[in-house]
Protein backbone atom coordinates (compact mmCIF):
# COMPACT_ATOMS: atom_id res chain seq x y z
CA UNK A 1 0.00 0.00 0.00
CA UNK A 2 2.61 2.57 0.94
CA UNK A 3 4.70 1.88 -2.55
CA UNK A 4 1.69 2.42 -4.40
CA UNK A 5 0.76 5.62 -2.43
CA UNK A 6 4.35 7.08 -3.62
CA UNK A 7 4.18 5.88 -6.91
CA UNK A 8 0.66 7.62 -7.27
CA UNK A 9 2.25 11.29 -5.80
CA UNK A 10 5.08 10.54 -8.38
CA UNK A 11 2.86 9.86 -10.98
CA UNK A 12 0.46 13.03 -10.01
CA UNK A 13 3.95 15.02 -10.07
CA UNK A 14 4.39 14.38 -13.07
CA UNK A 15 1.11 14.67 -14.78
CA UNK A 16 1.07 17.99 -13.56
CA UNK A 17 3.93 19.08 -15.11
CA UNK A 18 2.47 17.79 -18.59
CA UNK A 19 0.68 20.68 -21.05
CA UNK A 20 -1.92 17.88 -21.03
CA UNK A 21 -2.23 17.43 -16.96
CA UNK A 22 -6.22 17.38 -16.95
CA UNK A 23 -5.84 13.25 -17.45
CA UNK A 24 -4.64 13.60 -13.82
CA UNK A 25 -7.75 13.79 -12.77
CA UNK A 26 -9.32 11.31 -14.99
CA UNK A 27 -6.80 9.08 -13.68
CA UNK A 28 -6.81 9.40 -9.85
CA UNK A 29 -10.92 9.87 -9.73
CA UNK A 30 -10.96 5.98 -8.63
CA UNK A 31 -8.95 6.56 -5.58
CA UNK A 32 -10.62 9.61 -4.46
CA UNK A 33 -13.95 8.13 -4.54
CA UNK A 34 -12.75 5.07 -2.71
CA UNK A 35 -11.79 7.73 0.05
CA UNK A 36 -15.07 9.63 -0.23
CA UNK A 37 -17.26 6.25 0.25
CA UNK A 38 -15.69 5.65 3.62
CA UNK A 39 -17.11 8.79 5.09
CA UNK A 40 -20.01 10.00 6.11
CA UNK A 41 -22.11 12.75 4.62
CA UNK A 42 -21.76 16.07 7.19
CA UNK A 43 -24.29 16.80 9.16
CA UNK A 44 -26.37 13.65 9.01
CA UNK A 45 -27.91 13.50 11.64
CA UNK A 46 -29.95 10.35 13.75
CA UNK A 47 -33.69 10.94 14.24
CA UNK A 48 -32.91 10.49 17.71
CA UNK A 49 -30.14 13.40 17.73
CA UNK A 50 -32.70 16.18 15.53
CA UNK A 51 -35.28 15.28 18.18
CA UNK A 52 -33.39 15.81 20.85
CA UNK A 53 -31.92 19.30 19.72
CA UNK A 54 -35.64 20.20 18.09
CA UNK A 55 -37.64 19.11 20.60
CA UNK A 56 -35.40 18.77 24.05
CA UNK A 57 -32.77 21.50 23.51
CA UNK A 58 -30.11 19.99 23.62
CA UNK A 59 -27.03 21.06 22.02
CA UNK A 60 -26.12 19.74 18.75
CA UNK A 61 -23.02 18.07 21.10
CA UNK A 62 -25.19 16.58 23.73
CA UNK A 63 -27.45 14.94 21.57
CA UNK A 64 -24.80 13.31 19.63
CA UNK A 65 -23.44 11.99 23.05
CA UNK A 66 -26.90 11.27 24.28
CA UNK A 67 -27.95 9.25 21.38
CA UNK A 68 -25.64 6.71 22.09
CA UNK A 69 -27.32 5.59 25.07
CA UNK A 70 -30.89 6.61 23.80
CA UNK A 71 -32.16 5.45 20.57
CA UNK A 72 -35.52 5.59 18.93
CA UNK A 73 -36.67 6.23 15.66
CA UNK A 74 -39.95 7.96 15.57
CA UNK A 75 -41.40 10.39 17.99
CA UNK A 76 -44.61 8.52 19.60
CA UNK A 77 -42.48 7.57 22.99
CA UNK A 78 -40.63 10.33 23.34
CA UNK A 79 -43.80 12.68 22.69
CA UNK A 80 -45.56 11.17 25.02
CA UNK A 81 -43.32 11.64 27.86
CA UNK A 82 -43.07 14.99 27.36
CA UNK A 83 -46.46 15.91 26.93
CA UNK A 84 -47.18 13.86 30.82
CA UNK A 85 -44.51 16.44 32.17
CA UNK A 86 -46.10 19.33 30.76
CA UNK A 87 -49.64 17.92 31.96
CA UNK A 88 -47.62 17.96 35.32
CA UNK A 89 -47.05 21.68 35.43
CA UNK A 90 -43.05 21.52 34.50
CA UNK A 91 -42.04 24.05 31.96
CA UNK A 92 -40.47 24.12 28.74
CA UNK A 93 -36.94 25.08 30.44
CA UNK A 94 -37.80 22.48 33.46
CA UNK A 95 -38.31 19.56 31.02
CA UNK A 96 -34.99 20.24 29.32
CA UNK A 97 -33.40 20.01 32.37
CA UNK A 98 -34.79 16.98 33.65
CA UNK A 99 -34.16 14.96 30.38
CA UNK A 100 -30.45 16.35 30.17
CA UNK A 101 -29.83 14.78 33.62
CA UNK A 102 -31.87 11.07 32.39
CA UNK A 103 -32.22 11.08 28.88
CA UNK A 104 -33.13 7.43 29.03
CA UNK A 105 -36.95 8.44 30.48
CA UNK A 106 -37.94 9.62 26.82
CA UNK A 107 -37.68 5.90 26.30
CA UNK A 108 -40.09 4.86 29.45
CA UNK A 109 -43.87 4.43 29.85
CA UNK A 110 -44.39 7.49 31.81
CA UNK A 111 -47.72 6.51 32.71
CA UNK A 112 -46.40 3.14 34.46
CA UNK A 113 -43.00 4.47 35.88
CA UNK A 114 -43.48 8.14 36.56
CA UNK A 115 -46.91 8.65 37.49
CA UNK A 116 -47.07 6.34 40.52
CA UNK A 117 -44.04 8.19 41.92
CA UNK A 118 -46.03 11.70 41.81
CA UNK A 119 -48.71 10.23 42.86
CA UNK A 120 -47.16 8.67 45.79
CA UNK A 121 -45.96 11.99 46.79
CA UNK A 122 -49.33 13.73 46.21
CA UNK A 123 -50.74 10.66 48.42
CA UNK A 124 -48.58 12.44 51.52
CA UNK A 125 -49.88 15.65 51.39
CA UNK A 126 -47.53 17.41 49.08
CA UNK A 127 -49.13 19.72 46.40
CA UNK A 128 -49.04 19.74 43.13
CA UNK A 129 -46.78 22.78 42.71
CA UNK A 130 -44.02 21.10 44.90
CA UNK A 131 -44.25 17.69 43.25
CA UNK A 132 -42.72 19.81 40.28
CA UNK A 133 -40.04 21.17 42.35
CA UNK A 134 -39.26 17.95 43.44
CA UNK A 135 -39.13 16.81 40.10
CA UNK A 136 -37.43 19.85 38.86
CA UNK A 137 -34.60 19.87 41.63
CA UNK A 138 -34.33 16.08 41.77
CA UNK A 139 -34.56 14.13 38.40
CA UNK A 140 -33.06 11.40 39.89
CA UNK A 141 -36.01 10.75 41.61
CA UNK A 142 -37.61 9.80 38.67
CA UNK A 143 -34.94 6.69 38.01
CA UNK A 144 -35.78 5.15 41.96
CA UNK A 145 -37.81 2.10 42.44
CA UNK A 146 -40.84 2.97 44.21
CA UNK A 147 -40.83 0.13 46.21
CA UNK A 148 -37.38 -0.40 47.12
CA UNK A 149 -36.04 2.89 47.82
CA UNK A 150 -38.79 5.81 47.89
CA UNK A 151 -41.47 4.34 49.95
CA UNK A 152 -39.14 2.63 52.69
CA UNK A 153 -36.57 6.08 52.64
CA UNK A 154 -40.30 8.03 53.52
CA UNK A 155 -40.98 5.73 56.01
CA UNK A 156 -38.05 5.57 57.78
CA UNK A 157 -37.90 9.39 58.04
CA UNK A 158 -41.89 9.23 59.31
CA UNK A 159 -40.81 6.93 62.05
CA UNK A 160 -37.65 8.93 63.02
CA UNK A 161 -39.77 12.12 63.29
CA UNK A 162 -42.55 10.71 64.29
CA UNK A 163 -44.27 12.93 62.03
CA UNK A 164 -45.55 13.07 58.38
CA UNK A 165 -45.44 16.85 58.60
CA UNK A 166 -41.90 16.97 59.25
CA UNK A 167 -40.61 14.48 56.92
CA UNK A 168 -42.81 16.62 54.13
CA UNK A 169 -40.83 19.68 55.10
CA UNK A 170 -37.48 17.79 55.08
CA UNK A 171 -38.54 16.27 52.21
CA UNK A 172 -39.33 20.08 50.37
CA UNK A 173 -36.13 21.62 51.92
CA UNK A 174 -33.80 18.54 50.26
CA UNK A 175 -35.52 16.50 48.10
CA UNK A 176 -32.70 14.38 47.61
CA UNK A 177 -33.53 12.59 50.81
CA UNK A 178 -35.71 9.87 49.34
CA UNK A 179 -32.41 8.52 47.00
CA UNK A 180 -30.06 7.35 49.15
CA UNK A 181 -29.14 4.25 50.51
CA UNK A 182 -31.01 4.85 54.39
CA UNK A 183 -28.70 1.91 55.70
CA UNK A 184 -25.63 3.39 54.50
CA UNK A 185 -25.98 6.89 55.21
CA UNK A 186 -29.05 7.80 57.24
CA UNK A 187 -28.35 5.33 60.11
CA UNK A 188 -25.25 4.84 60.66
CA UNK A 189 -25.03 8.93 60.72
CA UNK A 190 -27.49 9.25 63.64
CA UNK A 191 -25.99 6.59 65.55
CA UNK A 192 -22.59 8.24 65.36
CA UNK A 193 -24.12 11.34 66.57
CA UNK A 194 -25.73 9.80 69.39
CA UNK A 195 -23.06 8.17 70.31
CA UNK A 196 -21.28 11.66 70.83
CA UNK A 197 -23.73 12.36 73.28
CA UNK A 198 -26.08 14.59 70.99
CA UNK A 199 -29.89 14.43 72.25
CA UNK A 200 -32.16 13.10 70.05
CA UNK A 201 -34.27 16.47 69.39
CA UNK A 202 -31.09 17.68 68.59
CA UNK A 203 -30.28 15.08 66.34
CA UNK A 204 -33.81 15.08 64.57
CA UNK A 205 -33.51 19.32 64.41
CA UNK A 206 -30.96 18.66 62.50
CA UNK A 207 -33.11 16.25 59.88
CA UNK A 208 -35.88 18.48 59.40
CA UNK A 209 -33.46 21.13 58.73
CA UNK A 210 -30.86 20.68 57.59
CA UNK A 211 -31.51 16.64 55.91
CA UNK A 212 -28.45 16.93 53.61
CA UNK A 213 -25.86 16.88 56.05
CA UNK A 214 -26.75 12.93 56.88
CA UNK A 215 -26.09 12.10 52.85
CA UNK A 216 -22.85 11.58 54.12
CA UNK A 217 -20.42 8.69 53.79
CA UNK A 218 -20.48 7.23 57.45
CA UNK A 219 -16.60 7.41 57.66
CA UNK A 220 -16.39 10.90 56.25
CA UNK A 221 -19.51 12.09 58.78
CA UNK A 222 -17.80 10.26 61.88
CA UNK A 223 -14.73 12.43 60.89
CA UNK A 224 -16.38 15.94 60.78
CA UNK A 225 -17.87 14.93 64.52
CA UNK A 226 -14.47 14.19 66.09
CA UNK A 227 -13.42 17.44 64.52
CA UNK A 228 -16.37 19.06 66.06
CA UNK A 229 -15.27 17.57 69.61
CA UNK A 230 -11.80 18.87 69.25
CA UNK A 231 -12.99 22.06 68.38
CA UNK A 232 -14.69 21.83 72.26
CA UNK A 233 -18.42 22.05 71.07
CA UNK A 234 -20.64 20.89 74.12
CA UNK A 235 -22.97 18.04 72.61
CA UNK A 236 -25.98 19.03 74.17
CA UNK A 237 -26.23 22.07 72.84
CA UNK A 238 -28.19 22.77 69.26
CA UNK A 239 -24.35 24.73 67.88
CA UNK A 240 -22.77 21.11 68.03
CA UNK A 241 -24.98 19.74 65.22
CA UNK A 242 -25.28 23.06 63.15
CA UNK A 243 -21.05 22.93 63.42
CA UNK A 244 -21.18 19.13 62.08
CA UNK A 245 -23.18 20.61 59.11
CA UNK A 246 -21.15 23.20 58.20
CA UNK A 247 -18.02 21.36 58.23
CA UNK A 248 -19.74 18.62 56.40
CA UNK A 249 -20.58 21.13 53.54
CA UNK A 250 -16.57 22.30 53.08
CA UNK A 251 -13.30 20.72 51.90
CA UNK A 252 -10.97 21.21 54.49
CA UNK A 253 -9.09 23.79 51.73
CA UNK A 254 -12.60 25.68 51.41
CA UNK A 255 -12.32 25.57 55.03
CA UNK A 256 -8.60 27.34 55.09
CA UNK A 257 -9.51 30.30 52.62
CA UNK A 258 -12.27 31.26 54.39
CA UNK A 259 -9.84 31.65 57.29
CA UNK A 260 -7.06 33.36 55.20
CA UNK A 261 -10.02 36.08 54.55
CA UNK A 262 -11.28 36.25 58.20
CA UNK A 263 -7.41 37.04 59.17
CA UNK A 264 -6.77 39.79 56.34
CA UNK A 265 -9.64 41.36 58.53
CA UNK A 266 -7.49 41.11 61.26
CA UNK A 267 -9.33 38.34 63.41
CA UNK A 268 -6.63 35.90 64.91
CA UNK A 269 -6.94 32.06 65.28
CA UNK A 270 -8.48 32.35 68.19
CA UNK A 271 -10.88 35.00 67.20
CA UNK A 272 -12.09 32.68 64.34
CA UNK A 273 -12.59 29.94 66.49
CA UNK A 274 -14.65 31.53 68.74
CA UNK A 275 -17.06 33.05 66.21
CA UNK A 276 -17.40 29.72 64.82
CA UNK A 277 -18.49 28.27 68.18
CA UNK A 278 -20.85 30.91 68.55
CA UNK A 279 -22.89 30.59 65.14
CA UNK A 280 -21.27 28.36 62.56
CA UNK A 281 -23.11 29.86 60.12
CA UNK A 282 -20.32 32.50 59.76
CA UNK A 283 -18.03 29.91 58.29
CA UNK A 284 -20.70 28.89 55.19
CA UNK A 285 -20.55 32.05 53.91
CA UNK A 286 -19.10 33.33 50.62
CA UNK A 287 -15.73 34.43 50.71
CA UNK A 288 -17.28 37.24 48.64
CA UNK A 289 -19.95 37.58 51.05
CA UNK A 290 -17.74 37.67 54.13
CA UNK A 291 -15.59 40.33 52.26
CA UNK A 292 -18.91 42.75 51.36
CA UNK A 293 -19.85 42.56 55.07
CA UNK A 294 -16.41 43.17 56.75
CA UNK A 295 -15.92 46.37 54.26
CA UNK A 296 -19.36 47.58 54.67
CA UNK A 297 -19.30 47.18 58.32
CA UNK A 298 -16.03 48.29 59.04
CA UNK A 299 -15.09 50.61 56.19
CA UNK A 300 -18.15 52.07 56.29
CA UNK A 301 -19.62 52.14 59.41
CA UNK A 302 -16.68 52.40 61.17
CA UNK A 303 -16.69 49.25 63.59
CA UNK A 304 -13.98 47.50 65.12
CA UNK A 305 -13.09 44.15 63.00
CA UNK A 306 -12.81 42.57 66.50
CA UNK A 307 -16.07 43.68 67.62
CA UNK A 308 -17.73 42.12 64.07
CA UNK A 309 -16.13 38.92 65.52
CA UNK A 310 -17.74 38.57 68.86
CA UNK A 311 -20.82 39.00 66.85
CA UNK A 312 -20.15 36.51 64.15
CA UNK A 313 -23.86 36.63 63.15
CA UNK A 314 -23.88 39.81 61.46
CA UNK A 315 -22.07 37.84 58.34
CA UNK A 316 -24.77 35.63 57.87
CA UNK A 317 -27.33 38.56 57.39
CA UNK A 318 -28.53 39.98 54.05
CA UNK A 319 -26.10 42.68 53.08
CA UNK A 320 -28.71 44.30 50.73
CA UNK A 321 -31.46 43.38 52.56
CA UNK A 322 -31.15 44.15 56.19
CA UNK A 323 -27.49 45.78 57.11
CA UNK A 324 -27.74 48.71 54.34
CA UNK A 325 -31.43 49.68 54.78
CA UNK A 326 -31.09 49.47 58.35
CA UNK A 327 -27.84 51.46 58.40
CA UNK A 328 -29.10 54.60 56.43
CA UNK A 329 -31.65 54.95 58.93
CA UNK A 330 -29.53 54.71 62.11
CA UNK A 331 -27.25 57.44 60.19
CA UNK A 332 -30.06 59.88 59.89
CA UNK A 333 -31.45 59.05 63.34
CA UNK A 334 -27.56 59.85 64.18
CA UNK A 335 -27.54 63.41 61.82
CA UNK A 336 -30.80 64.48 63.31
CA UNK A 337 -29.70 64.05 67.02
CA UNK A 338 -32.81 61.62 67.45
CA UNK A 339 -30.82 58.69 68.95
CA UNK A 340 -27.19 58.06 71.15
CA UNK A 341 -25.08 55.84 69.77
CA UNK A 342 -24.67 54.52 73.50
CA UNK A 343 -27.96 53.98 73.98
CA UNK A 344 -28.51 52.20 70.72
CA UNK A 345 -25.62 50.36 69.49
CA UNK A 346 -25.53 49.40 65.69
CA UNK A 347 -25.20 45.84 66.86
CA UNK A 348 -28.57 45.70 68.46
CA UNK A 349 -30.20 47.97 65.85
CA UNK A 350 -29.25 45.08 63.17
CA UNK A 351 -30.18 42.40 65.33
CA UNK A 352 -33.56 43.02 66.41
CA UNK A 353 -36.43 41.62 64.98
CA UNK A 354 -37.99 43.76 61.86
CA UNK A 355 -41.18 44.40 63.53
CA UNK A 356 -39.21 46.19 66.96
CA UNK A 357 -36.73 47.80 64.35
CA UNK A 358 -39.80 49.58 62.62
CA UNK A 359 -41.81 49.98 66.40
CA UNK A 360 -38.76 51.70 68.14
CA UNK A 361 -36.87 53.42 65.63
CA UNK A 362 -38.64 54.09 62.63
CA UNK A 363 -42.64 54.76 63.35
CA UNK A 364 -41.32 56.28 66.79
CA UNK A 365 -39.38 59.03 64.35
CA UNK A 366 -42.08 60.05 61.68
CA UNK A 367 -42.85 63.44 62.86
CA UNK A 368 -39.54 64.21 63.25
CA UNK A 369 -38.12 62.44 60.46
CA UNK A 370 -40.84 61.13 57.95
CA UNK A 371 -38.21 60.39 55.62
CA UNK A 372 -37.28 57.48 57.43
CA UNK A 373 -40.12 55.02 55.85
CA UNK A 374 -39.61 56.15 52.00
CA UNK A 375 -35.59 55.66 52.67
CA UNK A 376 -35.70 52.48 54.43
CA UNK A 377 -37.99 50.91 51.69
CA UNK A 378 -36.41 52.69 48.43
CA UNK A 379 -33.30 50.85 50.29
CA UNK A 380 -35.37 47.55 50.61
CA UNK A 381 -36.35 48.03 47.04
CA UNK A 382 -33.15 48.50 45.44
CA UNK A 383 -32.10 44.58 46.86
CA UNK A 384 -34.99 43.13 45.17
Amino acid sequence: MFKFTCKAFDYVHRASQSPNHNFYFLEIQPFSSSLKSTQKPPNQHSFAVTYLINSCGFSPEKAHSASKYVKFETPEKPDSVLAFFRSHGLTQTQISNVIRTHPRLLLCDPEKTLLPKLEFLKSKGISSTDVTKIVYASPHFLKRSLEKIIIPSFNLFSNLLQSEEKTLAAIKSYSGLLLFDRQTHVIPNIETLREAGVPNANIMFLLTNQPRAFMTGSDRFRQVVKEVETMGFNPLRINFVTAVHALRAMAKSTWEKKVDVYRKWGWTEDEILVAFKKHPWCMTASEDKINGVMDFLVNKMGLESSLVARRPKLISLSLEKRTVPRCAVYQVLLSKGLINSNAISLMTLLMTSEKLFLEKLVNRHKEEAPELMQLYKGKLDLSS
